[in-house]
């Protein structure tokens, strides 16, 4: 281990960039954990029931008592919810990669692309495979402006949305050596993540729980990615 000289103000510094690093590899692992133990549980309580009776309290208080299949509030606020909910579509999500996708393509950062189309493009096949796997079925008053495609549990636009806009967002972290953009960035990608699985309760295509599922898996599912792109990046660099 090198020595840290007092007197020596950029081999402190480098030190405390380390540290600094070592510090966020730890919480991405932690989060990966700790999201991967959060679904887990939601999934043993959807299952067994126990979270139906808050679930359908919250979608039921959100309805337009006048019609069912509308939510509550003024039409621009409808509006808004359904325009925030294709978000975290498979077409906007598809459209942004593709964005990013090209841009990376121009700058010949051909590792984090494909890490990225891997991460989107796995986290969905999971999404899938994990509805396919519960089957629960949608809120019983359904909503005349979605038309879901698949079962409810988790939610498949939370999910989609935690893993591309919370990458994005990582990614465009790293290349950014400020950290009050860092920040901004990051910040930018959870609002968004937060924002489209507000509008699938809202709407009524999914309960709460299926959001939280949906955010806890993708976060799981971001970190872990973002895990992997750091480990081969620094593999690359030593060699």
């Amino acid at each position: 281990m090198d020595k840290i000289s007092p007197t020596n103000p950029f081999q402190r510094l480098r030190h405390a960039w380390r540290q600094r690093v070592d510090l966020i590899v730890l919480l991405a692992v932690l989060l990966a954990v700790g999201a991967t133990w959060c679904f887990d549980e939601l999934a043993n309580s959807v299952t067994a029931g126990h979270t139906q009776r808050f679930d359908d309290w919250v979608v039921d208080s959100l309805r337009n008592p006048r019609n069912p299949g509308l939510p509550r509030g003024p039409i621009w606020l409808v509006e808004v919810g359904r325009d925030i909910t294709a978000l975290g579509s498979p077409t906007v999500a598809a459209l942004m990669l593709g964005a990013v996708a090209g841009y990376l393509a121009l700058k010949r950062r051909f590792g984090p692309l494909v890490l990225t189309v891997l991460a989107a493009a796995s986290g969905a096949a999971f999404s899938i495979l994990v509805k396919r796997h519960f089957e629960r079925p949608r809120p019983h008053f359904g909503s005349e402006l979605v038309t879901p495609l698949s079962s409810s549990f988790p939610s498949g636009h939370s999910l989609l949305s935690a893993v591309v806009y919370l990458l994005l967002g990582a990614m465009l972290a790293r290349s950014e050596p400020r950290w009050p953009i860092k920040l901004y960035f990051v910040g930018m990608a959870m609002m968004l993540t937060f924002l489209v699985g507000v509008s699938r309760v809202y709407l009524g295509v999914h309960y709460p729980s299926d959001v939280l599922a949906g955010w806890t898996a993708g976060l799981g599912w971001a970190s872990a990615w973002w895990l992997v792109a750091r480990w081969l990046q620094r593999r690359s660099t030593a060699a």
